[in-house]
């Protein structure tokens, strides 16, 4: 990589690999800005024909949890016991609900 390269900002790059599928992540790249990323990326990961969809992402704004902190981020979840049907109690004269 060229010294101007590393100066650009990162990209991930999600294919598509057939219709109906969900876009996995493909790779990472350098471009100066989302038009030459889209088209850098179809070039590099999708060479074969096997993309029908590319997206381009700036790494910069992608925001993930942790996988250290995995259980007391996804935890509150379990507590709210409203979001379970057994909660409820289901009236007699309801036959399908």
């Amino acid at each position: 990589m060229s010294g101007q390269d590393a100066d650009w900002p990162l990209w991930e790059v999600f294919v598509r690999g057939r219709r109906g599928l969900a876009h996995t992540h493909a790779g990472s790249l350098h471009a100066p800005d989302a038009e030459l990323a889209l088209r850098n990326a179809r070039d590099l990961f999708t060479r074969r024909g096997e993309g029908v969809s590319v997206w381009v992402v700036p790494a910069a704004e992608i925001t993930a949890s942790s996988p250290d902190e995995k259980d007391p981020f996804f935890a509150p979840a379990a507590d709210k016991t409203y979001r379970h049907p057994t909660f409820y109690t289901i009236p007699d004269g309801v036959k399908h609900l």
